[in-house]
């Protein structure tokens, strides 16, 4: 095999071993990422920041625990902005794995800015098929949960009072991962108008662009990288900002390995053309 067939053809587990070694780096050696905030992002945080001392946010929270490192970074920043102001909010977690654990981050968050459930927050929890959902909170919050996630009827909520639908919150956040995110797209959107923004993992970011352009949603945090921009808006700093180190380094060795089979692969074409 020649050294241009070896470039082309690097042995895998080097590969994975140069990565592993890779993001160990900045666990030995930390250090930040400076994080240039995009307009998308900003549009989110800008919506948060201008509510208004008791004006109402709906919260989903819809993912589950395999895509927790990249959207409970977003969920924690927006949550945390929320108590700040003393912002309202209306959560569900419309995924099947997330409900337990979306009330982990709902206690961790609001017993850091002392926020009370049924005072200042509802968690209405989890229901299965998510589109009729969407669809019949747009009616009535308690067409589909007459009780909220700790069987606590709606009508006994002191937040929930004088509270219908979606009609009496300022937007919708959703920070998804899988379709439900078209859901709320085509149902919340769609059918009811809702102001909508998202927050989604980065291989599904390019898929939701055209909804943005169009002006279906209002913003969009893509990945990891919009959990670091976010964070940085909101001045909320914990894993996002943190975990664009790990992806800046590994990245680079990824980056590296594709030049090196490139390189590689026009050399032998050079060589083949040259007899």
């Amino acid at each position: 095999m020649t050294i241009y067939e070896k470039m082309m053809n690097i042995d895998r587990r080097w590969i994975y071993l140069i990565v592993g070694f890779a993001v160990l780096v900045p666990a030995i050696f930390p250090f930040t990422v400076p994080v240039a905030i995009t307009p998308e992002v900003r549009s989110v945080y800008k919506f948060v920041e201008e509510l208004k001392p008791g004006d109402y946010l709906f919260l989903g929270i819809d993912y589950d625990p395999s895509t927790m490192a990249e959207l409970h970074p977003m969920s924690k920043a927006i949550m945390a902005q929320c108590f700040k102001k003393d912002v309202k909010l209306i959560i569900t977690a419309l995924s099947q794995n997330g409900p337990g654990m979306a009330e982990q981050l709902i206690n961790e968050i609001s017993t850091k800015y002392d926020k009370k459930n049924h005072i200042d927050y509802c968690f209405l929890g989890y229901k299965p098929y998510p589109g009729i959902t969407i669809l019949n909170m747009g009616v009535n919050f308690k067409l589909t949960f007459p009780n909220d996630y700790y069987k606590v009827p709606l009508d006994s909520i002191p937040v929930m009072r004088g509270i219908r639908n979606y009609t009496d919150c300022k937007g919708v956040i959703d920070v998804c991962a899988g379709n439900i995110a078209d859901m709320w797209i085509g149902f919340g959107n769609g059918r009811y108008g809702v102001p909508l923004a998202l927050g989604v993992t980065g291989v599904m970011a390019a898929d939701y662009y055209p909804y943005l352009q169009s002006g279906q949603i209002f913003g969009l945090m893509p990945g990891m990288k919009g959990a670091a921009e976010y964070e940085t808006l909101a001045d909320y700093k914990t894993t996002g900002i943190k975990s664009m180190a790990y992806q800046t380094t590994s990245h680079i060795i990824i980056l590296m390995f594709i030049i090196i089979s490139n390189i590689g692969f026009f050399l032998s074409r050079k060589k083949a053309k040259l007899g």
